[in-house]
């Protein structure tokens, strides 16, 4: 095992959460020109462009190796950050997403591959994986709690400069990556062939039922806890100055993630799935139904941890499903997948929260208990606990 690769990739998750604007992430973007519905097209179009280039950066990081891979889409994601930090209008927040759609779909498979490589591959043990993957996620949680913390008590309402922090962190998290050494491709004379990985995708049906489930659950809680969150919450009459207190309590929630590889140790994967995609599921209905502060928050929290809580245990899944040398591209075919369900998530979701958050979040609640559905008749989770 690699433990400096292994604190290396802890603390870029974390500086990378240091999101300084979270809080106010729907308000900033209305405050500069962009409204509810124009927000979910540019996510739909930066969706799309992150398919377009899914398979290519998978591709290109089997060939020219992670760690370089890593190096090139951390620098793209702190120029995000500046063009964001200037953003005005619809144009310029459509490129600031378009080159996250770069970054995100160069990240997608290669970070978590890299990691995974350092913990030792398939010689690290289940627990150990969940363990590494879960503190990984919750470091980067931290950050943005951090953040959120720092938003209430120092920045208040200037977003701008909530911005400009962020983009200050982002470099960090660059100059970090530097850092980061190579790690042993798992067959570097194998050339990946695309083909053959949809072809074994799709022969595998089951899997591939669920990704799609997985993604219903990783985009409602996303969804709704980054954009639609706010929108609630002044449904619920709580005041923007207050909404990074939330956003910290809604965060903290996410920290739970850490302790996914217990979770599972215990009821074993399949009544984890059933009591996360469920507590997704019925937080939505609820928020829905009653407009009251103390419930839109803790309704959010639930969200939020019930997603950051299937995230560890979806990446040691599709980790250890996969049995080809170019890991980045496969996980990249996964990832492919994930993101094309989005884009038609984000469009129907934007649709209905432009005339009111309700019938967004219902939607997001039907699309948890069938998010669970598919991940059933997909039957890669184990019945049993500590497995």
């Amino acid at each position: 095992m690699q433990k400096r690769n292994i604190r290396l990739c802890y603390a870029i998750a974390f500086l990378q959460g240091l999101v300084f604007y979270a809080p106010v992430a729907t308000l900033y973007r209305q405050a500069n020109g962009v409204g509810v519905f124009q927000i979910t097209v540019i996510e739909s179009i930066s969706l799309a462009a992150s398919l377009a280039m899914e398979l290519p950066w998978g591709w290109i990081a089997d060939r020219i190796g992670y760690r370089n891979t890593l190096v090139i889409c951390h620098f793209l994601y702190f120029i995000s950050k500046i063009v964001f930090w200037r953003a005005e209008g619809f144009g310029w927040f459509l490129t600031e997403r378009l080159l996250l759609s770069i970054v995100l779909s160069g990240l997608s498979g290669c970070d978590s591959a890299y990691l995974f490589l350092s913990m030792g591959g398939n010689n690290c043990p289940e627990r150990e994986s969940r363990r590494i993957f879960g503190l990984w996620e919750a470091l980067n949680t931290a950050g943005l709690v951090l953040a959120c913390m720092a938003f209430s008590l120092f920045i208040g309402e200037n977003y701008r400069l909530a911005a400009l922090f962020s983009a200050y962190t982002y470099g960090a998290a660059f100059l970090l990556s530097l850092f980061l050494p190579s790690v042993p491709l798992e067959a570097a004379a194998a050339r990946p062939k695309l083909r053959a990985f949809w072809a074994t995708l799709f022969q595998d049906r089951r899997f591939l039922l669920f990704l799609l489930g997985a993604a219903l659950l990783a985009e409602s809680k996303q969804t709704i806890t980054v954009f639609l969150n706010q929108l609630q919450y002044l449904r619920s009459g709580i005041p923007p100055v207050a909404m990074g207190i939330c956003t910290i309590l809604v965060t903290l929630s996410s920290l739970l993630a850490a302790q996914s590889h217990r979770l599972a140790g215990r009821l074993g994967e399949r009544r984890s799935a059933i009591l996360l995609f469920g507590t997704g599921g019925m937080a939505c209905i609820l928020m829905a139904l009653f407009a009251q502060p103390i419930l839109s928050v803790a309704g959010m929290m639930a969200l939020s941890a019930a997603g950051a809580l299937f995230i560890p245990l979806r990446m040691d899944i599709q980790n250890r499903h996969i049995s080809v040398a170019n890991r980045a591209t496969a996980l990249s075919v996964h990832s492919f997948v994930m993101n094309l369900t989005a884009t038609g998530t984000n469009l129907a979701f934007g649709a209905l929260a432009d005339h009111s958050v309700i019938p967004a979040l219902f939607l997001g609640a039907a699309f948890c208990f069938f998010g669970l559905f598919l991940c059933f008749r997909g039957k890669v989770l184990a019945k049993h606990p500590g497995i």
